[in-house]
């Protein structure tokens, strides 16, 4: 995690968690005048609805008017993970097991640098994808983007 995303996030979790939500993860891209912050926010039992977006919007809003961390004008949105939703921890990876996940890496690994497969589960700081029944061990550190692959039944 970059030291803008875990400056960005050590302010925005308490707010999103202090309402009550779980706080799922954050992007940030700096793109010169462009720059976007997504805030990601789960509830277990009720799911996130507009309403709830609309919420924390206005609260991190008001927090981030404050503490002033990026210098810049950007665009705030808050979301839900949704289907697809992205994975930012290792805890993401375990409480996924068995899902099917698009992973793109950093920098190529053992030639590659995307990956669609099941997650099996996480071995210390590695996420193990199966990938046509070869088992990859990727290491958290070098994933730039994973998300969930919905399933439609």
């Amino acid at each position: 995690m970059s030291g803008k995303l875990k400056q960005l996030e050590d302010i925005l979790r308490p707010v999103v968690e202090g309402l009550g939500y779980e706080f799922w993860g954050i992007e940030f891209r700096s793109k010169g005048y462009q720059s976007m912050l997504r805030v990601f926010i789960d509830h277990a039992e009720n799911g996130i609805g507009i309403d709830d977006c609309e919420k924390v919007s206005r609260q991190i809003s008001g927090v981030m008017d404050v503490e002033d961390p990026i210098q810049t004008e950007y665009t705030l949105e808050v979301s839900s993970p949704g289907m697809d939703r992205p994975l930012f921890r290792l805890e993401h990876y375990q409480a996924f097991v068995g899902h099917q996940v698009q992973i793109r890496l950093r920098m190529a690994f053992e030639g590659r640098r995307k990956f669609q497969g099941l997650i099996k589960g996480v071995e210390g700081d590695d996420v193990v994808v199966v990938v046509d029944d070869h088992e990859y061990l990727l290491p958290f550190d070098s994933i730039e983007k994973a998300q969930i692959v919905p399933v439609f039944e």
